[in-house]
């Protein structure tokens, strides 16, 4: 857990008790009828993602280079228990999600990250994205974060994506929860990075959609590059205990 309290966290002096402003779910907005597309929705994070949001009724749009692929994925995910009758989720190539969705998480390996964004600008222009992406290497001594020149994975699609509204969010949920039937709640806080304070709580709101899950706003995208690289340190710690961690941010 990330302890939210103490003066030095607060900044100068530390918050008043009359100026805080607590976690409080009802005053996120109505995403429900939302189109949420996930680019990279054949890979594990991708698909479990996907799941979840179709679990929650939403409609869900899985993207692969492959359209063939994705529609199979998609067949699949809808088939899956806890899965309402009547939801919508269906498959397309990468470009077709991109212009048929509200908004698109890119769920993408690394090293494809900024050809297969570079590639979506148009389509994506004006659409909420949501990078989950996490730049990681592994070699013998385990997983360890990578350098990126403009400082994070969503820095990176900020860039190539200037005419939407970019953040990060999801990049510390585990791949195994996401997908595993018999998990009803996932226990853990998305941390959301982006300029756009009113993305935030459209963001939140998705991440409420999922049971156990709070979003909460963590900083500027330049905050984004510690975020990405913490998945190394999770990656460690579920190695040692044999456990999903996650992130719960105290004090809120």
């Amino acid at each position: 857990m990330i302890n939210g309290g103490g003066r030095g966290v607060g900044g100068r002096g530390g918050v008043c008790e009359d100026e805080r402003m607590a976690y409080d779910a009802t005053t996120q907005p109505d995403v429900s009828g939302l189109t949420v597309g996930i680019i990279g929705g054949t890979g594990d994070q991708g698909r479990g993602l996907a799941y979840r949001f179709a679990r929650a009724g939403q409609t869900v749009l899985i993207g692969s280079r492959s359209a063939d692929r994705a529609a199979r994925a998609a067949a699949e995910i809808a088939a899956l228990p806890g899965v309402p009758a009547g939801t919508a989720v269906s498959g397309a190539d990468n470009a077709e999600v991109a212009r048929r969705s509200d908004a698109v998480i890119i769920a993408v390996p690394w090293d494809g990250h900024a050809a297969t964004v570079a590639a979506l600008a148009e389509p994506l222009a004006g659409k909420i994205v949501i990078d989950c992406v996490n730049p990681l290497g592994f070699d013998k001594q385990g997983p360890y974060a990578l350098p990126v020149a403009e400082g994070s994975a969503v820095q990176q699609a900020a860039g190539l994506l200037p005419a939407s509204r970019v953040c990060a969010a999801f990049n510390h949920v585990s791949a195994p929860l996401l997908a595993d039937p018999e998990v009803d709640r996932i226990d853990l806080d998305v941390l959301i990075c982006t300029e756009d304070r009113e993305l935030v709580g459209v963001v939140a709101a998705l991440a409420a959609r999922i049971p156990g899950m709070r979003g909460i706003y963590a900083g500027r995208l330049r905050n984004a590059h510690q975020i990405e690289a913490f998945t190394a340190n999770l990656i460690a710690i579920n190695k040692r205990y044999k456990a999903h961690a996650g992130i719960r941010v105290t004090d809120l």
